[in-house]
């Protein structure tokens, strides 16, 4: 059996922890196993409340400090992100014992290039029927898995989305035993805060 690796110890400065956090994003967008492979994207419904749900994080790309998620074009995070692009995404990794808070600017993208060409990797795989099934995401079933009807699957292939979340600010939490740790990375540069 072997041992689950432990992870570096914390950065000491604040421009390796900016480093070390997108590199630990980059993984987790690749590692299905990462903490924060799956992540908490809050938006705003209709109504001014906070809606939140767990997405998977897709892609990660650190130079130009983007996160990207897919996505149902009907569902409601689509629609609120039109509505009100700024979020809040929330990520707990137990291996590395961090919290992230992303305040992010999202974008909806539907169609084009970045659309067709992700679609494309990943249209054969098992996660493509989320994009093409008839209804909409949260319409009513009649029973469990059974969708009323509606206009055949290949038909629904431009349901399939891209959000991009274009991270303002990271608001990084380390819980160790030795002792916790917080900062605030920004466009207005990074600093130490109380935990």
């Amino acid at each position: 059996m072997s041992a689950v690796p432990h992870p570096a110890p914390d950065p000491v400065q604040l421009d390796e922890l900016h480093g070390r956090v997108w590199a630990e994003l980059t993984r987790a967008a690749r590692d299905r196993g990462h903490g924060w492979r799956q992540v908490t994207l809050a938006t705003v419904d209709h109504e001014g409340a906070p809606d939140a749900r767990t997405v998977i994080l897709r892609e990660a790309d650190a130079s130009q400090q983007v996160l990207r998620f897919y996505t149902d074009a009907r569902s409601p995070k689509a629609g609120q992100i039109e509505q009100q692009p700024q979020g809040l995404i929330v990520a707990w990794c137990p291996e590395l014992a961090w919290q992230l808070r992303l305040r992010v600017q999202l974008s909806l993208l539907a169609s084009g290039l970045a659309v067709s060409s992700r679609w494309a990797s990943m249209q054969l795989s098992r996660a493509a029927n989320d994009y093409l099934a008839p209804q909409a995401p949260g319409s009513l079933l009649d029973a469990a898995g059974a969708a009323h009807e509606g206009p055949p699957a290949g038909e629904n292939r431009g349901h399939f989305a891209v959000i991009e979340a274009r991270v303002v600010s990271i608001d990084w939490l380390s819980l160790q035993p030795s002792g916790h740790r917080r900062a605030l990375l920004g466009a207005d540069g990074a600093r130490w805060l109380q935990p």
